[in-house]
């Protein structure tokens, strides 16, 4: 059941009717840590509202490499599921729950209907548009114009930025597919920023110290 309190709480733009209207034709639905939300090829059906947790949203090619392209957090939804649910297309991207993770699912048919009925909801889509395609070109700004090192530092960053905390839970091989790069490659920037005292490693996490700085080498 939809809490509608907490619904208003994360989206206060909403209309009090489209609230009870999304309360009354949405679904919600729940996600284990791990767990993906979303797989290329899927069909999208139906428009995902992030109430709890964080989503991690990415590419994966023919070879299962993954690109990173961005976090949903409580209050935001999926931009590329609402054009794919739009124009009745399957999912190019993958999603996955990086914690334990609730959303609301809105079918596409009250999607498009709330385009016309509700201003808000119309503004909303527009601003999820806008705000998840100035995170994709942060992200590509930093393939195309940064060195490694510093889109190292930049994820790292982002991560403990998200996951709201010093100790990230990822591995090597995690940032590596991330960032579209080699083990070895980011086992050696790390290993620089541990000499230097910036991060702490470990079998399980990776503990940030402090990352106030510019460049690893």
């Amino acid at each position: 059941m939809i809490d509608e309190q907490q619904l208003s709480e994360l989206f206060p733009s909403f209309e009090q009717e489209l609230v009870t209207n999304m309360v009354d034709k949405g679904g919600i639905r729940a996600f284990a840590a791990g767990e993906s939300l979303m797989k290329t090829g899927q069909n999208i059906r139906s428009t995902l509202l992030i109430t709890k947790g964080l989503v991690k949203i990415y590419r994966e090619d023919e070879e299962g490499d993954e690109f990173f392209m961005y976090y949903l957090e409580p209050g935001q939804a999926c931009a590329l599921s609402m054009i794919c649910a739009t124009r009745q297309e399957t999912s190019q991207i993958m999603a996955r729950a990086m914690m334990d993770t609730e959303c609301i699912t809105i079918p596409l048919e009250y999607m498009d209907r709330w385009m016309t009925e509700y201003k808000s909801w119309y503004h909303f889509v527009l601003e999820t548009y806008r705000s998840r395609f100035e995170e994709l070109l942060v992200t590509v700004d930093h393939i195309a114009f940064r060195h490694m090192d510093e889109r190292l530092l930049f994820y790292l960053q982002k991560q403990q930025e998200k996951l709201n905390t010093r100790r990230l839970p990822i591995s090597v091989t995690e940032i590596a597919a991330d960032l579209n790069s080699s083990r070895e490659v980011i086992s050696r920037l790390l290993k620089k920023l541990a000499d230097k005292g910036h991060i702490r490693m470990d079998k399980s996490f990776l503990e940030i110290v402090s990352l106030d700085f510019k460049g690893v080498a």
